[in-house]
């Protein structure tokens, strides 16, 4: 305390004179119209752009938490838009709504934490797992496509094995033309996926949509899965190569859902009694 007194005991002088200056000042403001008018839209600017400077700081601070609530929000919709579209299909087939049916896909929220893309089986790790009823075989989708299937399951986190992984098959759909084939990467660019096996019959043109089919009862119908970018016809060969570019940047991946299909318990019970549809 002695020393902050002995410090302005040493500037006094200085201190003083600032004093005095910040007086004239506030005489010059408060009696002269134009200098006050002048201070008060500068003082008022200022204060804006560090009101601004501030809002800007809390809400990139905040936007973790605006991502988990958009996040909580598209799984919520997702299912809303499934048991909607399931119940709207009934209808139109004249039959009654089953609950079971309508229900046949639950989706669960999760986070990455993990992700590779440049090696040709990548992975990617969620933190969601067994606590919240993720199993191994389910599904994992994102607001812009397919992401892959769920491989292993901790209690509180799981391992997905992403659609960037050779040892992945979807099957997936030409929305334009309904011929269906099977969506398997090659290991070349994470941007661009292949769809195999359409017939040399069928007409694919660059920008179709494909989306998923829905056959193997994990993925839910309808995933966007890509747009085909680019087909070839070699002469002889029984079927296109069709390259498709990925509606999903999964270097930019950061929320996904993991689709929980309520049927495929009973689905994959009565496909096993007949060894040839075993998928």
């Amino acid at each position: 305390m002695e020393r902050i007194f002995l410090f302005l005991y040493h500037y006094r002088a200085f201190f003083t004179f600032l004093v005095l200056q910040l007086f004239c000042s506030w005489l010059i403001v408060e009696n002269n119209q134009y200098q006050g008018a002048s201070f008060f839209n500068s003082s008022n600017s200022f204060v804006a752009n560090i009101n601004g400077f501030s809002q800007n700081v809390s809400e990139y601070f905040s936007l973790r938490e605006v991502n988990e609530m958009l996040a909580e929000e598209n799984t919520r919709l997702r299912k809303s838009l499934e048991e909607r579209n399931r119940s709207f299909s009934d209808l139109v087939l004249g039959g009654h709504t089953d609950s079971t049916i309508i229900k046949r896909f639950d989706f669960v929220t999760a986070k990455v934490v993990n992700n590779s893309v440049s090696r040709f089986t990548n992975f990617i790790t969620i933190n969601k797992g067994s606590n919240e009823g993720i199993e191994a075989g389910m599904a994992v989708i994102s607001p812009q496509g397919v992401v892959g299937k769920v491989k292993m399951t901790s209690d509180h986190f799981s391992v997905v094995t992403s659609v960037l992984n050779i040892d992945i098959m979807i099957s997936g759909v030409m929305k334009r033309t309904g011929y269906f084939g099977t969506i398997q990467w090659d290991g070349d660019n994470a941007e661009f996926t292949r769809l195999n096996f359409i017939p040399r019959h069928v007409d694919p043109q660059p920008g179709d949509t494909i989306i998923t089919s829905g056959y193997s009862g994990i993925f839910p119908e309808g995933i966007l899965i890509g747009t085909i970018a680019e087909k070839n016809l070699r002469d002889g060969a029984p079927f296109y190569d069709l390259k498709v570019k990925f509606s999903q940047d999964f270097r930019k991946l950061t929320y996904v859902a993991v689709v929980k299909s309520n049927l495929l318990p009973e689905l994959d019970s009565l496909e096993q009694k007949i060894p040839d549809l075993q998928r």
